[in-house]
């Protein structure tokens, strides 16, 4: 795995590659104490012998149980059905429970979160065969990856891609290297976008990044936050693939405690004790 150092990169923990279910979760508990985030990236692949074997599949799924049999393309599939199990075992073993007791729901937009787990951020993201998730419990998370190779046309994407200020700096570039540097400003404000739940609905050229990557920019190149995010990027897979991450830290002290039984909503947790 090949990092692309940032400013703020420290504050985000390494992607860790999990190979199928028996992947070493230990170290995403560790992340999470540590950082109070984690991110993971795999293939669809690598887990879907263990994915369609599993006799509690069902009750793994729990509510995307129709939706996965309803999934006509195997493709689309087994697709769908890794990355909910990602998902699921990268919460899990952040939440220390098991990935069955937690129940995975959608927001307009389709992102995924934690129900009765607000505290809880969780990001989502695939493309061709490869899957990353973040969850973070200090605030907002988002993750993107695009293959490396991914043709990136700086003529085509200009307008619609960068502030005055990143065109500035790319523009005199080597096409190459041109090419990369608009790639992984891409993946940037894609994970961002994402953690703010906007996606493309945000216009990209009204936000930027410097040079290095890490630091939040105004259109004009002013900062345009105070330290409460930070950014990372990385080659992982071999350098097959880019990944970002886009973490914001709400700066409130939160619980180093992340089992699933402290970070209940006490709402949620109040009504089952009278039901009981």
């Amino acid at each position: 795995m090949t990092t692309i150092p940032a400013p703020g990169a420290g504050r985000i923990s390494a992607p860790l590659h999990v190979a199928g279910p028996g992947a070493p979760w230990h170290l995403v508990r560790e992340a999470m104490d540590r950082h109070g985030n984690a991110v993971v990236h795999t293939t669809w692949g690598e887990w879907l012998g263990a994915a369609v074997t599993q006799p509690a599949l069902r009750q793994l799924l729990g509510g995307d149980w129709q939706r996965y049999r309803r999934t006509q393309d195997p493709t689309l599939r087994f697709r769908f059905l890794a990355s909910r199990l990602v998902t699921k075992y990268t919460a899990a073993a952040a939440l220390r429970t098991g990935p069955a007791e937690l129940d995975l729901a959608y927001r307009i937009g389709g992102r995924p979160y934690l129900r009765s787990l607000d505290q809880i951020d969780v990001s989502l993201t695939h493309t061709e065969d490869m899957i990353a998730v973040g969850i973070s419990r200090n605030g907002r998370i988002g993750v993107d990856v695009e293959p490396a190779t991914r043709p990136m046309s700086y003529d085509l994407l200009q307008g619609h891609v960068l502030t005055p200020g990143e065109r500035a700096a790319l523009e005199h570039l080597p096409e190459a290297e041109r090419a990369a540097r608009l790639l992984r400003l891409w993946t940037l404000k894609e994970a961002y976008t994402k953690a703010l739940g906007q996606g493309l609905r945000l216009d990209f050229t009204e936000f930027g990044f410097a040079e290095g990557g890490g630091e939040l920019l105004a259109p004009d190149g002013r900062p345009a936050a105070d330290g409460e995010w930070a950014f990372d990027t990385h080659r992982v897979l071999g350098g097959r693939y880019m990944l970002s991450v886009a973490c914001h830290d709400t700066g409130l002290a939160g619980s180093a405690d992340t089992t699933v039984r402290t970070m209940l909503d006490t709402g949620f947790a109040g009504a089952v004790t009278e039901l009981l």
